[in-house]
């Protein structure tokens, strides 16, 4: 495209150019209709009409010059972040529809695998940092509470902190309920969203880059804060498609009654779901990866 474009740019006379041809031509004309003994002077200011030209083709390739150097590293820029998007990673499946799923390769939390059945696998996921903030509304998937809880976290992690640093985008989204005031909260996954069970209150929070540790940037915004996410154990069922507040409880619904059955794992006392969402809104459905998750613990013997 850019050569292209440097080549339309050449071939188009610049607009004086075409002035200064015009305006020659009428005195050529005049002249050879009062004299005939003008041809030395025609001459000459055809030779600077012409040498003005060059000059500005000369002119015109070096702006050129300048702009495809310039051009070519915004797209070599670009590239690399679109990269993570265009050739995306996968996660191990456990059937079609997982297959067909994709992911940014951006960073995640790490996780290990403990035990795999065709309907969830059990991970323990390692510690991480959160930037979290309360979301309006009743509904952890309602699209302007959502549009504004992303927007406070995103405005910090693109520098509104008093670092005014800019932060690398990480994956998933984790939309979560919150435990009631006075209990322990325990969060996981990047972007989190969590209710109460006695207040309609939801939290979203961005899982931070694992480079800075406990070293991050103060928000600006005394509505985000910062919060570290222990090592636990979590019950996690993929799914596709869009997410909805009646699709998360029948997963969730589902993925309780699957851990009945679980031999080493049970579902932990008071743990609320949490679904972690890993692609951008341009997506197809069917290659959307979507995770409903459960904190468990181990059973006693």
């Amino acid at each position: 495209m850019l050569r292209h474009y440097q080549l339309s740019i050449l071939s188009a006379p610049p607009h004086n150019a075409i002035s200064t041809s015009k305006s020659t031509a009428m005195r050529a004309s005049i002249s050879s209709s009062m004299s005939s003994s003008s041809p030395p002077k025609s001459r000459k200011s055809s030779t600077t009409t012409m040498s003005a030209d060059q000059a500005r083709l000369s002119l015109l390739l070096a702006l050129a010059s300048q702009a495809s150097s310039r051009s070519q590293q915004i797209l070599m820029d670009l590239a690399t972040e679109s990269g993570k998007y265009l050739f995306p990673r996968r996660f191990e499946s456990r059937n079609l529809e997982e297959a067909l799923m994709s992911v940014p390769d951006l960073e995640s939390p790490e996780f290990r695998v403990i035990s795999r059945t065709d309907r969830y696998e059990i991970r323990q996921v390692e510690p991480y940092f959160v930037a979290e903030t309360t979301m309006p509304g009743t509904s952890g998937f309602d699209f302007n509470g959502a549009s504004q809880g992303f927007n406070v976290l995103a405005e910090y992690l693109f520098g509104k902190n008093t670092k005014s640093e800019k932060m690398e985008m990480t994956t998933p989204v984790f939309t979560r309920k919150a435990q009631s005031d006075g209990e322990k909260m325990e969060m996981t996954a990047p972007v989190i969203t969590k209710r109460s069970r006695d207040r309609d209150k939801w939290q979203m929070s961005f899982v931070m880059p694992s480079k800075y540790g406990a070293d991050l940037p103060v928000p600006k915004d005394p509505s985000v804060k910062i919060k570290e996410v222990p090592r636990r154990f979590v019950a996690v069922s993929a799914f596709s498609g869009y997410v909805s507040d009646e699709e998360v409880k029948r997963r969730e619904s589902k993925l309780r009654d699957a851990l009945k059955s679980d031999k080493q794992f049970q579902v932990k006392e008071g743990a609320l779901v949490e679904v972690a969402q890993y692609n951008p809104p341009f997506t197809l459905p069917f290659t959307r990866r979507n995770e409903i998750a459960l904190e468990v613990e181990w059973k006693q013997e």
